[in-house]
């Protein structure tokens, strides 16, 4: 089966703009016309799941190469992380993708993120960062670089400081970072910390991106798993 039939009628919005110009260079000119036209607010919708997908593996590409430099071993972790959210054969054709945006010199991730902001809701966003840290924990080490590159993505996505530190610090497991998690630290009251966890555990409900997907869905459950492990952590330690 071809890139084009797996994704090719789902695409939407990814197929234009500097995404698209990416995509051009991945599959040639595929969708050299398609790169042209514009998209209705029905196929938009009808797209946002493989759209989000399009978006992670070119912001996941961006990730790895962070340090300079992208061994064999890296791209089969990152091979692997999708095989297991996306299943093989999607993964097999999506990783066109990839690859191509990992040896591709000429892009600017501040208009990719622009065009990502124009259509991603702020839960699809805070998820795209959440599956970045994701892929760049993929070998079990998330280098300077990498968190770095995930942090200039986050701020070209209108992502706060706040939740990026919060998504950081669910791959680690010491009490500061439990805080960092419901974003307060330690000065703060146990009514600011419910308060915090109540606003938290709303932000990350897996209902707030239903619409993009089974696999999705579950990946954002764990972010939402954290949240609650986290609060039970700190009221532990408290004592209420």
């Amino acid at each position: 089966m071809s890139f084009k039939k797996i994704l090719g009628a789902g695409l939407g919005w990814t197929v234009g703009g500097p995404i698209g110009a990416i995509l051009g260079f991945a599959l040639g000119s595929a969708f050299e016309g398609a790169s042209k036209r514009g998209f209705s607010s029905d196929s938009i919708k009808a797209s946002r799941a493989t759209d989000f997908e399009i978006s992670l593996l070119v912001l996941s590409a961006i990730v790895i190469k962070a340090d300079g430099k992208v061994s064999e071993s890296e791209l089969s972790f990152v091979r692997r992380y999708f095989t297991k959210v996306y299943g093989e054969s999607r993964t097999e054709e999506n990783f066109k993708i990839f690859k191509a945006t990992v040896i591709n010199n000429d892009i600017s991730l501040p208009q990719i993120c622009a065009q990502i902001n124009q259509y991603m809701s702020h839960a699809e966003r805070l998820q795209l960062i959440h599956f970045l840290f994701g892929v760049a924990n993929a070998d079990g080490n998330v280098v300077t670089a990498e968190i770095d590159k995930i942090a200039t993505i986050a701020n070209y996505l209108n992502i706060s400081k706040g939740d990026f530190y919060s998504i950081k610090s669910t791959y680690y497991n010491d009490i500061e970072s439990m805080y960092k998690i419901l974003e307060v630290d330690k000065n703060s009251t146990n009514d600011d910390i419910k308060r915090a966890y109540r606003k938290m555990a709303k932000k990350y409900h897996p209902d707030r991106i239903q619409h993009l997907g089974e696999q999705h869905v579950n990946i954002g459950k764990q972010k939402f798993q954290k949240v609650s492990e986290a609060y039970d952590k700190i009221k532990a330690e408290r004592g209420f």
